[in-house]
């Protein structure tokens, strides 16, 4: 770990990557939950498309804790290297920029990762 903001690259701290990782579980359970509701139930298998948003919560999660990127600091302008609640403003432009474009990535790859897994589960 870096320890430090580095923009683009590292925006939280210990304490908020553990929280990113407990949300990368849950949404991983509620994801398997959801699954074996759907596949045991009658329903059209067109609801497994519903998948898409645990899965997509459950890889958002995993990908900032592994990042050590919370996208949503990267939109906002911020970075907690702290104690929750902590947050601190970005300063530069350039830097503030560098952390939308690595918060649009984040957010764009859950997406596709949500989108596949809904996919996989309608065809399967």
């Amino acid at each position: 770990m870096t320890g430090q903001y580095v923009p683009g690259t590292c925006n939280i701290g210990p304490e908020e990557i553990a929280i990113r990782r407990r949300a990368g579980h849950a949404g991983l359970a509620v994801t398997a939950a959801l699954a074996t509701v759907l596949f045991r139930s009658d329903l059209h298998p067109a609801w497994r498309l519903t998948l898409a948003l645990p899965a997509a919560g459950a890889a958002s999660g995993y990908l900032q804790a592994r990042q050590r990127f919370c996208a949503n600091y990267g939109f906002r302008g911020l970075y907690n290297l702290d104690a929750r609640g902590q947050e601190q403003p970005v300063a530069r432009t350039q830097a503030r920029d560098a952390d939308r474009r690595r918060a649009l990535q984040i957010t764009a790859t859950s997406a596709a990762i949500g989108l596949g897994v809904a996919l996989a589960a309608t065809l399967a």
